[in-house]
């Protein structure tokens, strides 16, 4: 941005009075020794030439919030992504990131975005949803099974689908969406196998009406509670479970307080990259352009980090004590189905959604 060249006027504030530290008797005394000084110079016949101050921009400063902890690898991407954008903007941009749900909960951070408090944040796509029904798509149980089926639907027609929405409630989505992994059951009493297993099992799910929907139509008893509270809920037995993907068990530390995991893969859930769409309009476009690059470019990354690290997850976390079990995902599709479920679901996303993500995921239910 540029700065309008300054005389030697005293600083006024943006409604009109004099700046902090200077008085009002002080500024008139100042103009008119100021004039008396350039009346002198021109009476001796000089060439008056009033001198000029020109400012230096300050950065445009920006929040960015999210819900996972430091060490998470979207935190990691990010904090590169950052300095990449700092770097190129040449100091015009600073952007500071604030993980681990320190400016609040999800649904905090929405509502911050919405109104300009806050002006960037990942957002899980279920968390989204609560504001954008849209962004829940590909979070629907047992219709992904694996990331050849997921990347070409969220950067295809589906993700276009999930951005146009996300737009409408005055929030502006970068294109390319960052991984939260396949989401996976830990428990403290039982390993999960099959749908049986889930009767009655009380677990913790995030403030998601669609998982509050699938674990009640597998028979279970799913508590809605942010993830910063997640630990607390596990280590006093407010529920005897949760359901995540590995990263995120691993870096809330939850196998400190559970002892079995099941591979259910029952749902895939992916973070959104938002702007405040009242704040994204007051940015430069250039500087749109060069958050857009490094953003995008951090997503891409992050999502070879987290397929690569995977395994490795699962060794780790069983050196800590987790013990793992494989399951059948058939059964579990097989209940669902039996359920109005899948009906349900096709009747809020509306036919339009539905058949768009059955292009890439096959017929469900």
């Amino acid at each position: 941005m540029t700065v309008p060249l300054a005389t030697l006027v005293p600083a006024t504030s943006d409604d009109g009075s004099a700046a902090a530290g200077t008085e009002r008797s002080g500024s008139t005394l100042g103009r008119r020794a100021f004039l008396g000084l350039a009346g002198a110079a021109v009476g001796a016949g000089a060439v008056f030439q009033p001198t000029v101050l020109r400012a230096q921009a300050a950065p445009l400063k920006l929040k960015f919030g999210n819900d996972v902890p430091l060490t998470h690898s979207l935190n990691v991407r990010l904090a590169e992504a950052v300095s990449a954008i700092e770097k190129e903007s040449g100091g015009r941009l600073a952007i500071s990131v604030f993980p681990n749900n320190q400016l609040g909960s999800d649904t905090d951070m929405i509502s911050q975005l919405r109104s300009g408090a806050l002006e960037l944040a990942t957002m899980p796509t279920t968390l989204l949803s609560t504001l954008v029904p849209a962004a829940a798509l590909p979070a629907i149980g047992f219709i992904f099974p694996s990331y050849d089926k997921v990347w070409p639907a969220m950067d295809g027609e589906v993700g276009a689908y999930m951005r146009r929405a996300i737009e409408k409630a005055n929030l502006q989505p970068f294109e390319a969406m960052w991984d939260n992994g396949f989401r996976q059951i830990t428990t403290s009493t039982k390993p999960i196998r099959s749908p049986e297993d889930l009767r009655g099992f009380k677990i913790r799910v995030p403030v998601v009406p669609l998982w509050v929907s699938l674990f009640s139509a597998l028979g279970a008893a799913p508590t809605s509670i942010p993830l910063s509270e997640a630990y607390a809920a596990l280590q006093t037995k407010i529920t005897d479970g949760q359901e995540n993907p590995l990263a995120i068990i691993n870096a809330t530390k939850f196998w400190e307080v559970q002892k079995y995991c099941s591979l259910t893969n029952h749902a895939w859930d992916g973070f959104w990259l938002l702007c405040s769409g009242r704040v994204w309009k007051t940015i430069p476009a250039d500087l749109q352009a060069v958050m857009a690059k490094h953003f995008n470019a951090a997503a891409l990354k992050q999502r070879a980090d987290n397929l690569r690290d995977s395994e490795a997850l699962k060794k780790e976390l069983e050196g800590k004590g987790l013990v793992f079990n494989t399951t059948d995902p058939v059964p579990f599709q097989q209940a669902l189905a039996k359920t109005d479920f899948y009906k349900s679901w096709k009747g809020k996303f509306g036919p339009e959604a539905w058949a768009l993500l059955e292009k890439y995921a096959g017929a469900i239910g």
